[in-house]
Protein backbone atom coordinates (compact mmCIF):
# COMPACT_ATOMS: atom_id res chain seq x y z
CA UNK A 1 0.00 0.00 0.00
CA UNK A 2 2.79 2.57 0.45
CA UNK A 3 3.99 1.76 -2.56
CA UNK A 4 1.20 2.76 -4.30
CA UNK A 5 0.82 6.33 -2.21
CA UNK A 6 4.44 6.70 -2.99
CA UNK A 7 3.81 6.18 -7.28
CA UNK A 8 1.01 8.45 -6.75
CA UNK A 9 2.12 11.13 -4.81
CA UNK A 10 5.55 11.01 -7.06
CA UNK A 11 3.21 11.20 -10.09
CA UNK A 12 0.61 13.86 -9.14
CA UNK A 13 3.09 15.68 -7.25
CA UNK A 14 6.26 15.20 -9.45
CA UNK A 15 8.78 14.57 -6.23
CA UNK A 16 11.54 13.06 -6.28
CA UNK A 17 11.87 9.67 -5.31
CA UNK A 18 15.05 8.71 -3.42
CA UNK A 19 16.80 5.57 -2.40
CA UNK A 20 16.02 2.01 -3.47
CA UNK A 21 12.68 3.90 -4.55
CA UNK A 22 14.22 5.86 -7.30
CA UNK A 23 13.22 5.48 -10.84
CA UNK A 24 14.42 6.28 -14.43
CA UNK A 25 12.82 5.91 -17.94
CA UNK A 26 14.24 3.90 -20.41
CA UNK A 27 13.66 3.29 -23.72
CA UNK A 28 14.84 0.89 -26.12
CA UNK A 29 14.54 2.68 -29.36
CA UNK A 30 13.44 1.36 -32.97
CA UNK A 31 16.59 0.57 -33.87
CA UNK A 32 16.95 -1.49 -31.08
CA UNK A 33 13.73 -3.54 -30.98
CA UNK A 34 14.58 -4.08 -34.24
CA UNK A 35 17.52 -5.94 -33.56
CA UNK A 36 16.06 -8.22 -31.37
CA UNK A 37 18.11 -6.54 -28.57
CA UNK A 38 15.15 -5.92 -26.26
CA UNK A 39 15.84 -8.84 -23.67
CA UNK A 40 19.50 -8.41 -23.81
CA UNK A 41 19.07 -5.06 -22.56
CA UNK A 42 16.58 -6.16 -19.66
CA UNK A 43 18.31 -8.74 -18.73
CA UNK A 44 21.69 -6.67 -17.92
CA UNK A 45 19.52 -4.06 -15.89
CA UNK A 46 17.84 -7.46 -14.11
CA UNK A 47 21.27 -8.68 -13.18
CA UNK A 48 22.35 -5.11 -11.56
CA UNK A 49 19.76 -5.82 -9.30
CA UNK A 50 17.41 -3.09 -10.56
CA UNK A 51 13.55 -3.41 -10.41
CA UNK A 52 10.82 -3.70 -13.67
CA UNK A 53 8.27 -1.73 -12.46
CA UNK A 54 6.92 -0.48 -15.80
CA UNK A 55 7.26 -1.75 -19.69
CA UNK A 56 5.33 -1.27 -22.70
CA UNK A 57 5.79 -1.82 -26.54
CA UNK A 58 4.25 0.98 -28.43
CA UNK A 59 4.66 3.16 -31.22
CA UNK A 60 4.92 6.72 -29.89
CA UNK A 61 3.36 9.59 -31.75
CA UNK A 62 4.89 12.58 -32.52
CA UNK A 63 3.38 14.75 -29.98
CA UNK A 64 4.67 12.38 -27.29
CA UNK A 65 8.17 12.46 -28.99
CA UNK A 66 8.38 16.02 -29.27
CA UNK A 67 7.18 16.54 -25.60
CA UNK A 68 9.61 13.80 -25.07
CA UNK A 69 12.49 15.91 -26.35
CA UNK A 70 11.10 19.35 -25.83
CA UNK A 71 14.69 20.66 -24.53
CA UNK A 72 16.23 19.35 -28.07
CA UNK A 73 13.50 21.77 -30.02
CA UNK A 74 16.38 24.27 -31.39
CA UNK A 75 18.92 21.75 -32.35
CA UNK A 76 19.15 20.75 -35.68
CA UNK A 77 18.76 17.00 -35.77
CA UNK A 78 15.36 17.70 -33.59
CA UNK A 79 12.43 17.20 -36.19
CA UNK A 80 14.82 13.60 -37.55
CA UNK A 81 15.25 12.43 -34.42
CA UNK A 82 11.18 12.52 -33.46
CA UNK A 83 10.83 11.04 -37.41
CA UNK A 84 13.15 8.49 -36.81
CA UNK A 85 11.58 7.66 -33.10
CA UNK A 86 7.90 7.60 -34.47
CA UNK A 87 9.00 5.43 -37.29
CA UNK A 88 8.86 2.14 -35.23
CA UNK A 89 7.90 0.48 -32.09
CA UNK A 90 9.96 1.04 -28.93
CA UNK A 91 9.71 0.19 -25.62
CA UNK A 92 9.09 2.68 -22.81
CA UNK A 93 10.15 0.59 -19.23
CA UNK A 94 10.95 2.50 -15.75
CA UNK A 95 13.21 0.77 -13.42
CA UNK A 96 13.72 1.39 -10.15
CA UNK A 97 16.73 0.84 -7.43
CA UNK A 98 19.18 2.96 -5.49
CA UNK A 99 20.84 5.42 -7.91
CA UNK A 100 19.25 3.79 -10.81
CA UNK A 101 19.37 6.96 -12.67
CA UNK A 102 23.18 7.30 -12.51
CA UNK A 103 24.00 3.82 -12.58
CA UNK A 104 22.18 3.16 -15.87
CA UNK A 105 23.08 5.90 -17.30
CA UNK A 106 26.60 4.55 -17.35
CA UNK A 107 25.20 1.04 -17.97
CA UNK A 108 24.56 2.98 -21.54
CA UNK A 109 27.67 4.68 -22.14
CA UNK A 110 28.11 8.04 -24.03
CA UNK A 111 25.75 9.74 -26.33
CA UNK A 112 28.36 9.00 -29.23
CA UNK A 113 28.84 5.26 -29.54
CA UNK A 114 32.72 5.74 -30.49
CA UNK A 115 32.89 7.25 -27.10
CA UNK A 116 31.23 4.39 -25.24
CA UNK A 117 33.37 2.12 -23.91
CA UNK A 118 33.31 -1.85 -24.01
CA UNK A 119 30.69 -3.51 -21.90
CA UNK A 120 28.55 -0.84 -21.76
CA UNK A 121 25.30 -0.97 -24.07
CA UNK A 122 26.20 1.43 -26.63
CA UNK A 123 29.56 -0.01 -26.91
CA UNK A 124 28.95 -2.94 -27.32
CA UNK A 125 25.77 -2.67 -29.80
CA UNK A 126 26.32 0.83 -31.60
CA UNK A 127 28.33 2.52 -34.25
CA UNK A 128 26.51 5.83 -35.23
CA UNK A 129 25.21 8.66 -32.93
CA UNK A 130 21.49 8.69 -34.71
CA UNK A 131 21.36 4.67 -34.05
CA UNK A 132 22.77 4.43 -30.18
CA UNK A 133 19.84 1.73 -29.77
CA UNK A 134 18.48 3.45 -26.12
CA UNK A 135 17.48 6.42 -24.19
CA UNK A 136 17.70 6.88 -20.36
CA UNK A 137 16.97 9.85 -18.19
CA UNK A 138 19.78 12.19 -17.26
CA UNK A 139 19.09 13.37 -13.80
CA UNK A 140 16.42 12.35 -11.16
CA UNK A 141 14.48 15.42 -12.21
CA UNK A 142 14.33 14.56 -15.98
CA UNK A 143 13.28 11.15 -14.88
CA UNK A 144 10.26 12.39 -13.06
CA UNK A 145 9.02 13.99 -16.16
CA UNK A 146 9.14 11.27 -18.62
CA UNK A 147 7.70 8.60 -16.32
CA UNK A 148 4.91 11.14 -16.15
CA UNK A 149 4.92 11.63 -19.94
CA UNK A 150 4.93 7.61 -20.99
CA UNK A 151 2.88 5.99 -17.87
CA UNK A 152 0.12 6.71 -16.41
CA UNK A 153 0.26 5.91 -12.30
CA UNK A 154 -1.98 2.84 -12.90
CA UNK A 155 0.23 1.20 -15.23
CA UNK A 156 3.30 1.14 -12.54
CA UNK A 157 3.50 -1.85 -10.53
CA UNK A 158 5.11 -1.83 -6.85
CA UNK A 159 6.30 -5.62 -5.72
CA UNK A 160 8.11 -7.14 -2.98
CA UNK A 161 11.02 -8.48 -4.82
CA UNK A 162 12.54 -11.22 -2.78
CA UNK A 163 16.15 -10.60 -4.22
CA UNK A 164 16.17 -7.18 -2.09
CA UNK A 165 17.84 -8.22 1.00
CA UNK A 166 20.51 -10.14 -1.28
CA UNK A 167 20.94 -6.75 -2.96
CA UNK A 168 20.61 -3.81 -0.09
CA UNK A 169 21.33 -3.81 3.20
Amino acid sequence: MICVALTVFAYMFQAVITGIHERTFIAIKPDGVQRRLVGEIIRRFERKGFKLVGMKLMQASEKLLRDHYIELKDRPFYNGLVKYMSSGPLVAMVWQGLDVVKVTRAMLGETNPADSAPGTIRGDFCVEVGRNVIHGSDSVESATREISLWFHPEELTCWNDCADNWIYE
